[in-house]
């Protein structure tokens, strides 16, 4: 039977990889298309603007729910 630690270890080294190679393409200048997409509303007015990326929304909440599936399996 595995530790009952084993499982968190596993996330934690998954994070801390994705982290790392996200910081990696962020210090190396790749721009990163998310926060722009079409479909995310965007108001601009002479008082303001205000920003809701709904497309960015459902697409980060679909790949973190791919993730956690995988994870649990």
């Amino acid at each position: 039977m595995p530790e009952a630690g084993a499982g968190i270890g596993r996330v934690l080294m998954v994070l801390g990889a994705v982290t790392f190679l996200v910081g990696a393409l962020f210090a190396a200048g790749v721009k990163v298309p998310l926060g722009r997409l079409p479909g995310d509303i965007v108001i601009r007015r002479e008082g303001g603007s205000f920003y809701f990326p709904v497309v960015t929304c459902l697409l980060l909440s679909g790949l973190l729910s791919l993730v956690a599936w995988f994870l649990r399996r």
